[in-house]
């Protein structure tokens, strides 16, 4: 089996890890791998390679960075890389957080699998959550900053829209009290790592059955933007502590002290029965820096000043005193 493979972050080259490791056994090849061209990173903003770029180099795998695959928006260089993958010659792609459109005349490029019940079997994705919910660009962070109790996996046959396509694989996973998006993502890696060689092998042996997605709880997983960083202290606290742990590691919870914006990595909720307008510090100290919040109290025990390090409370305190009665503010206005 000739495969095409597809994705970009870390989540993407695990999934292509596990892939190159079963290939010699199970008789496959990655004939491709299409990724994000590499973007500025660092201090320097120098061009970075993504994971799964890194990756396909190491194993000597030929990789195709096309900024597009719209032929209508991408012109010659769009129409360049539809010819890489014909020349490919792959019997299925597999796409796992790529960050592209893929439109239907790239979907029907490869060769196809035996049929699952929904038609020739040509792309396969590895879906972050269980649909049809949170189908969309972030998964895991809607899911933590929802309050959701569980997650998973999906593997699913790709179609035009997005993540509406029939469902071949899905395997639950517990949502951790103190799970951020860094941390189940890493799990959720793992688990779709091992699912997408098993679908694969399903898939040759024409054992995989193809489900539409139920027509009810369809949620989408909107993209983060730093704008809804900012906590909004006049909201519950227990949302304001979700919120922290879906922002890691991007776009990173924050607020403003005294003019300077901080950067909130872990807090939790407190039951408290103050009537201090929300924003305002309760309590200040080695234990972490209390808020009043429109319900109940937000302990934020690591934070972040501009141009410093991850700090607990007490290493913070120690740099920037804070005490009861200060007022963390409003976001900055919109531009």
């Amino acid at each position: 089996m000739r495969i095409v493979f597809a994705g970009t972050p870390e989540f993407a080259a695990a999934a292509l890890a596990a892939i190159i490791e079963a290939a010699p056994a199970s008789g496959w090849q990655v004939a491709l791998v299409l990724t994000q061209p590499d973007r500025p990173a660092g201090r320097g903003m120098k061009l970075v390679p993504s994971p799964v770029k890194q990756l396909a180099l190491e194993h000597g795998i030929d990789v195709a960075t096309p900024p597009t695959l719209s032929l209508k928006k991408g012109g010659e260089a769009a129409a360049a890389a539809h010819a890489q993958l014909r020349s490919a010659n792959a019997d299925v792609l597999v796409v796992a957080a790529y960050g592209l459109i893929l439109p239907q005349s790239v979907l029907d490029i490869p060769r196809g699998m035996p049929d699952a019940g929904a038609g020739r079997l040509t792309a396969i994705n590895i879906h972050a959550s269980l649909l049809p919910r949170w189908r969309g660009a972030a998964p895991v962070a809607r899911a933590i900053e929802a309050g959701d109790r569980e997650t998973g996996i999906t593997i699913m046959q790709m179609d035009a829209g997005l993540d509406t396509g029939p469902m071949l694989l899905a395997e639950r996973v517990a949502i951790e009290e103190e799970d951020t998006t860094a941390a189940l993502t890493a799990r959720l890696a793992a688990l779709g790592a091992g699912l997408i060689v098993r679908a694969l092998r399903s898939a040759e042996r024409g054992e995989l059955r193809a489900q539409a997605q139920p027509t009810g709880g369809v949620t989408y997983a909107w993209k983060l933007n730093k704008r809804e960083a900012w906590l909004d202290w006049s909201r519950p606290a227990d949302e304001l502590a979700r919120r922290v742990r879906a922002f890691d590691p991007f776009p990173v919870a924050c607020a403003s002290l005294r003019g300077t914006t901080l950067k909130l990595w872990r807090a939790a909720s407190l039951a408290d029965a103050s009537a201090a307008p929300p924003g305002t510090v309760l309590a200040a100290d080695a234990t972490g820096i209390r808020v009043a919040c429109g319900v109940g109290a937000l302990a934020i025990t690591e934070l972040q000043r501009p141009g410093g390090r991850r700090l607990r409370a007490a290493e913070f305190l120690a740099g920037m005193p804070v005490a009861a009665g200060d007022v963390f503010g409003a976001a900055p206005a919109s531009k």
